[in-house]
């Protein structure tokens, strides 16, 4: 049960670092949403994520967290890299906090007790458990974020480069589907 968690965590981020894979600074960091959704800001943030959830909820702190967690900053100072926060500085800091995780998953049985302060009173006592679970979700919801992302920045879909999950076809014929689809959207406004 543990390892299926743990398995799933570690797919989720694989996809999201290769989502960076070949792309410019600029195209990492490029707000790409309304909200300012951009590559390399998911990064930063499932750092956070890694920190937060398997550091302060077991009272496990890595010995240098990213400077970003724990302080007052702007509400949204973990969704995007600033100019001197190069793309192998927050590579390699999301890197160390997935080590960290790793260890305390490691050291820990599925029950072990956490507690979760900016969760809902009757949620904050907790398990590693239920913590994996949350976890994998949200970093699965975020590399979701970033397939439709580098889809906006390059056209690149697919949940791993070598195996794709996507049907064999060019881009011609994704235009075409995608023209397809546009149609029938508007039919059904008739």
């Amino acid at each position: 049960m543990k390892a299926d968690l743990h398995e799933y965590l570690v797919k989720a981020r694989e996809a999201v670092v290769w989502k960076l894979d070949g792309l410019s600074s600029y195209d990492v960091r490029r707000p790409l949403t309304p909200t300012g959704t951009n590559l390399l800001g998911l990064v930063k943030h499932l750092t956070t994520v890694e920190v937060i959830y398997f550091g302060v909820a077991f009272d496990r702190l890595p010995e240098r967290p990213p400077p970003w967690v724990g302080r007052e900053a702007e509400p949204n100072a973990d969704k995007w890299a600033a100019a001197d926060e190069s793309r192998e500085y927050l590579l390699d800091t999301y890197r160390r906090a997935c080590l960290h995780s790793d260890a305390t998953i490691e050291a820990l049985e599925p029950d072990a007790p956490g507690f979760v302060p900016w969760w809902p009173e009757e949620h904050r006592r907790t398990t590693l458990h239920r913590v994996l679970v949350h976890v994998v979700a949200e970093c699965h919801r975020h590399t979701g974020h970033a397939d439709v992302v580098r889809e906006l920045v390059d056209g690149e879909v697919g949940e791993q480069r070598e195996d794709p999950f996507m049907p064999p076809v060019d881009r011609a014929w994704w235009a075409g589907y995608r023209a397809a689809l546009e149609r029938v959207a508007k039919e059904a406004l008739a």
